[in-house]
């Protein structure tokens, strides 16, 4: 490792991933490193295929590798079970998706809320916490409407702050503007990466964009089932 193990949110060891298909084995991450800093912002680009959503998904937690480590603010994912994994992710992990997955019954505040209200812990703090997030994302007069009643560009804000609400040490997100229009594209990540600098909180970002890519303090290719610093 090259940094100090302090100072690292996430390291990743040797990562390999591979599916079997049709009785013939695919390698699609063939021996990944990585490591992340504290409120360090990190892109990866590749083409279309090159395994960057899977490797994302597996730096969650959300699938297993064929073989490495994962370990997230010093805590080894390899061994646990998918309790274990869940707790970690809900407390230290945030998510952002090309596609806001908002709740459609719940308005913008009870969205960013609803990982709280989802394990029943909802405090004022965080009530005060969420309304802060929504107005730093200019959504101030926002607050009550439903998504539905929100622009494209609106309903990604929310899901932003949705995805910062536990104050996590790391965001994963995953082509987060590429639903959106260009302009508004560039307006929500100006807006996030404000928010980003605020907390400090950690990000590995998955983008075809150059200019996204560009937002990041370092940027890897992934190609041929590697990491390649750009």
């Amino acid at each position: 490792m090259n940094k100090d193990i302090d100072s690292l949110v996430l390291i990743c060891n040797n990562l390999h991933k591979s599916y079997l298909s049709a009785d013939v084995t695919l390698p699609i991450l063939q021996g990944v490193n990585l490591e992340v800093g504290l409120g360090e912002t990190i892109s990866i680009v590749g083409s279309s295929g090159s395994g960057k959503s899977t490797l994302l998904h597996i730096l969650a937690g959300l699938d297993q590798a064929t073989s490495g480590e994962i370990i997230i603010d010093k805590q080894v994912l390899n061994g646990l079970n998918d309790d274990q994994v869940c707790a970690i992710r809900n407390q230290k992990l945030g998510f952002i998706y090309q596609f806001h997955h908002l709740l459609p019954e719940f308005t913008a505040y009870e969205n960013v809320l609803m990982p709280l209200l989802i394990h029943g812990h909802v405090s004022e703090t965080n009530k005060d916490f969420a309304k802060h997030i929504l107005d730093r994302l200019g959504l101030a007069k926002r607050f009550l409407h439903f998504p539905s009643q929100l622009s494209g560009g609106e309903r990604q804000r929310v899901a932003i702050a949705r995805a910062v609400i536990n104050n996590p040490k790391l965001i994963f997100a995953d082509e987060p503007t590429g639903n959106l229009d260009n302009h508004t594209g560039s307006q929500v990540l100006e807006v996030f990466f404000a928010l980003q600098k605020e907390l400090q909180t950690s990000l590995i970002i998955v983008t075809h964009d150059p200019a996204v890519a560009a937002l990041t303090k370092s940027s890897y290719r992934l190609k041929d089932g590697l990491l390649h610093l750009e």
